[in-house]
């Protein structure tokens, strides 16, 4: 007699649920940060509160999973950037490209820069991506790059600056974002080297009296 029990198989229609949540909870979070109510996150989903805290207990786990890709891509940038020869250049290329990752997800952000205690992988795959920029950081100091006194506070700091851009379409928002790294980076020299920034965005909020 086979007294073993096959493994459970999700039904379609709780995977449907699970993959409808996750699906709007990455466009809540995208646009709103991480303070929009699981119980907006289940009505987009067009699913019960009770059917949402079944796949996902809590928002950590919820944002775990829908952060997911964007952590794995954040990885493959602070991965790319150490593999680089050169520590400065690979430094720059991190700065450029994580502050464009992050300024399509404002809800990445927060998740990223926030101690998320219940959600240990992310935490793990965070601290991770913070190492080895610690480690990229010291390299191009070593190379006279970098200026001394840059910390790994700034880098988060950083993050923190380009989450507020507010611009007036999600291409402004990159593109104020590629200009804000642009002129991160000029702050992180070693060595003032001034060189051309790129192209100026619309952003949501022009001041009065001021020219573009």
């Amino acid at each position: 007699m086979v007294t073993d029990r096959l493994p459970r198989i999700p039904r379609s229609d709780a995977l449907d649920n699970r993959e409808r949540i996750l699906e709007a909870a990455r466009a809540l979070f995208a646009t709103e940060g991480l303070n929009v109510p699981l119980r907006e996150v289940a009505r987009r989903a067009e699913v019960g509160p009770a059917t949402l805290y079944r796949h996902f207990p809590t928002k950590e786990i919820l944002a775990t999973e829908a952060f997911a890709d964007q952590m794995r891509a954040c990885q493959i940038v602070v991965d790319d950037g150490l593999a680089d020869p050169d520590p400065w250049r690979g430094f720059c290329s991190v700065i450029e490209k994580i502050c464009e990752l992050h300024s399509r997800d404002r809800g990445f952000t927060a998740a990223f820069v926030s101690a998320f205690p219940k959600a240990m992988d992310f935490t793990a795959a965070r601290d991770h991506a913070l190492k080895a920029i610690a480690e990229l950081a010291s390299r191009a100091k070593d190379a006279g790059r970098l200026r001394p006194d840059f910390v790994l506070d700034d880098l988060i700091l950083m993050l923190m600056a380009n989450n507020g851009i507010q611009a007036a379409s999600a291409a402004a928002q990159v593109a104020a974002s590629r200009r804000f790294a642009a002129l991160v980076i000029q702050a992180f020299r070693a060595v003032p080297e001034p060189s051309p920034l790129p192209p100026v965005a619309r952003l949501a909020l022009v001041l009065p009296g001021l020219t573009r």
